[in-house]
């Protein structure tokens, strides 16, 4: 019989993309999203795609009494957990909210694992753990330095609550420690499609390219980087969410050599700002109209992975261009409008 994953906030940008590649992989799934930042449609979508309609159950995982509800009715194999409010500058005025959200859901989730004596959890983290690093490209030997926002806090606090209940409840735990996930599945049913003002590079791009915003704000050209924008490192998303897949086999297979391990998952490349800015202008034939502000809260002037581990243990790597992201992102983007 097929195994059965769970995949919280299954129908968000990384999550949908996730939960095709588990379908296409041979996997049962199971989507929890409550919807607060995607739209249902998504299941329809990753339906077309797959040809199989994945169970979903519309919870607010911060519902303790809703997670246990959940749990008596399914009985999983391994869980993917994405669901998480994750802009940087937003975490900053809402700290809170975030705090809640992110580290609460989290909690209620691995506590039913322990009483139910389930196994197998990817846990979705974030390269701001590392906040600015001393040396590039980043290792997973970085050291974990104070987070430079809320949000990378919650991400720091939440590999420290899997790592502990790792250790107690004997849960084996991948924790994949993304870069900048970007692009759209090549079928472009799927892609980012963030509600309101979008907080990250791509989304701001496209849509500032599509006429629905008037112009790009680049936050800063005063970093320590050769055009003064800040560096970070894309990874398609389809890349990504295949990332995924094999680090759930890892642990499915008991090929994992800890029961808490973390991966950096990245393309190993940097680039600015400005240098993604003319890669969107190159690829898609389209003009750009940015200006630059002030730096944004919390944001840090580089970060790119050394993919090395991620590679070599994973048996993965990335495959798909920055280039081919970005035409994908905007042939997604044509697509909304």
């Amino acid at each position: 019989m097929a195994k059965q994953i769970l995949v919280t906030g299954g129908l968000g940008f990384i999550g949908s993309h996730t939960v095709v590649e588990l379908q296409n992989a041979g996997f049962d799934v199971v989507v929890i999203d409550d919807l607060s930042n995607t739209t249902i449609k998504v299941l329809d979508q990753i339906t077309e795609i797959t040809g199989i309609k994945p169970a979903f159950e519309q919870i607010d995982l911060r519902i303790k009494a809703d997670v246990k509800t959940f749990f008596y009715k399914y009985k999983v194999d391994g869980i993917i957990h994405f669901a998480a409010f994750k802009a940087v500058g937003e975490s900053m005025h809402k700290p809170l909210d975030y705090y809640e959200n992110n580290l609460g859901a989290l909690v209620y989730i691995l506590q039913e694992m322990r009483d139910r004596k389930l196994d197998n959890f990817i846990f979705s983290s974030s390269c701001t753990v590392y906040g600015q690093a001393d040396e590039l490209p980043i290792t997973e030997k970085a050291p974990v330095k104070k987070a430079e926002s809320v949000y990378g806090n919650t991400k720091q606090i939440g590999e420290e609550i899997i790592q502990d209940a790792s250790k107690a409840h004997g849960i084996n735990a991948i924790a994949l420690r993304y870069f900048n996930p970007v692009g759209a599945h090549e079928s472009v049913k799927i892609g980012e499609l963030p509600l309101g003002v979008p907080q990250n590079l791509i989304p701001f791009i496209t849509q500032t390219a599509a006429g629905m915003r008037a112009e790009l704000s680049v936050f800063g050209d005063d970093y320590d980087t050769p055009d003064g924008t800040a560096v970070r490192d894309y990874i398609h998303v389809v890349d990504l969410a295949k990332a995924h897949i094999a680090a759930l086999n890892r642990l499915i297979e008991k090929n994992n050599k800890e029961a808490y391990e973390f991966f950096n998952v990245g393309t190993g490349t940097g680039s600015s700002v400005l240098e993604v800015i003319n890669a969107f202008e190159s690829a898609n034939g389209v003009k750009l109209n940015y200006k630059i502000v002030d730096r944004r809260a919390g944001d840090i002037t580089a970060a790119y992975a050394d993919t090395t581990i991620a590679n070599k243990e994973l048996n993965w790597k990335t495959e798909l261009s920055l280039e081919t992201a970005l035409k994908s992102a905007w042939e997604w983007q044509k697509k909304q409008n």
